[in-house]
């Protein structure tokens, strides 16, 4: 018997997206009681000015409400921050939106700025939550690759990108998941291209404090000439071990934050109010030292989890920056990604991230992506459990 016809269905908007691979992969290894090298959770302990800040906020009654584009203490530290780290000169007053997590000022940025049916330059292997933003926004990715060893990019490959319903392009410095740190010299030939599009440049810096082998971090925002045509786009999730408060903010140029704040307030009202103040606090007290500390600390997580990679048989390629590595797996069994990391999780306990979903049209199938972003004991017994690969 045929089935009666209903206007009752999700939205074709809903039926574009799945759930991410990165998300399934936890599941998995919950099932496996393995351990979960798959999502960048940063299981560290939070700093204690954060902690402290959140609380005395709680207890003078900061529990309501804040302003839509965040508190006054919190935009003033990012402000300043800003200015000392970045190079990025910005009015706490109006050139800067906290929002909940880089995520949400990433989306409300979309939504703020751009229609549905425009396009975004976006380099691959990319962040599955960016392309993600992209669909519930109804814009299309335009893709870019960035090779191996070093994930350089072809220029020529660049510009071929750009057609003439390319509204903008996406720089995520450090990268996730391939922990690229972008050149003054690669973010001068997309400044170049921006401008000769008449494109914005989107940002995602929320690995900014992660950086090995002294590299530095530049903010695309700090090129004089692009200054007024970028996003720039960063949160503390990651530097303060702090994902599940999402406190992230974009600063722009007025007349684009202006509306970006609108429509955060729509969306999200406004970020956690105590958790706003316990974020201003962190980056008032902490010294310079707790970001070089930082550093330092999880460069050696990556050189014990590369040592392990290679001592297992699986080639990895060594981050710049960020907290995660992929590793080549082109020798392990199996068709597919999924299923090779599949393998990993079933023969060692381990739980990673199969490469394609950080890449469209079946990319990514002989990659993983392992996250190290977890206190020592916890990463030392995933680093032994490896083994059972060689």
């Amino acid at each position: 018997m045929a089935q009666p016809k209903t206007k009752l269905s999700v939205s074709t908007r809903a039926m574009e997206i799945v759930q991410s691979d990165i998300r399934s992969m936890s599941v998995e290894c919950e099932k496996a009681r393995g351990i979960n090298l798959s999502q960048g959770v940063c299981d560290l302990a939070l700093p204690s000015p954060v902690r402290v800040g959140a609380e005395a906020a709680m207890r003078r009654g900061l529990n309501h409400y804040s302003r839509h584009d965040g508190i006054p203490e919190l935009r003033a530290a990012i402000a300043d921050k800003l200015r000392r780290h970045s190079g990025i000169k910005a009015d706490p007053e109006k050139n800067i939106v906290v929002s909940c997590g880089a995520t949400g000022a990433f989306y409300c940025a979309c939504l703020a700025l751009l229609d549905p049916g425009d396009e975004i330059v976006i380099f691959e292997p990319y962040y599955g939550y960016h392309v993600n933003t992209l669909m519930a926004a109804r814009l299309k990715g335009r893709y870019v690759k960035l090779r191996a060893p070093d994930w350089t990019f072809d220029l020529a490959e660049l510009e071929k990108a750009v057609t003439p319903r390319t509204r903008g392009i996406l720089v995520n410095t450090p990268a996730n998941p391939c922990g690229k740190v972008f050149s003054r010299a690669e973010l001068e030939s997309i400044a170049d291209l921006a401008i000769r599009h008449d494109l914005f440049v989107f940002t995602d810096e929320i690995y900014e404090y992660f950086l090995y082998d002294g590299r530095r971090h530049i903010s695309p925002g700090s090129i004089p000439r692009i200054k007024d045509r970028t996003i720039t786009i960063s949160g503390y999730s990651k530097t303060f071990s702090i994902t599940g408060w999402r406190i992230g903010y974009a600063a722009c140029h007025e007349k684009w934050a202006k509306i970006i704040g609108f429509m955060n307030d729509l969306i999200y009202v406004c970020a956690p109010t105590p958790l706003q103040a316990g974020v201003a606090n962190g980056i008032n007290k902490l010294p310079d030292s707790f970001y070089t500390k930082l550093c330092s600390l999880y460069a050696g997580k990556r050189e014990m989890v590369c040592a392990a990679l290679e001592r297992a048989g699986l080639t990895p390629y060594v981050p710049q920056g960020a907290y995660y590595v992929l590793a080549d797996v082109s020798h392990l069994p199996g068709a597919t990604a999924k299923q090779k990391a599949m393998h990993i999780l079933k023969k060692t306990g381990v739980a990673s991230v199969p490469g394609s979903a950080f890449y469209h049209a079946r990319g990514g199938e002989n990659l993983v992506r392992f996250c190290f972003a977890k206190d020592d004991v916890e990463l030392v017994e995933a680093c032994a459990r490896l083994k059972k690969l060689s």
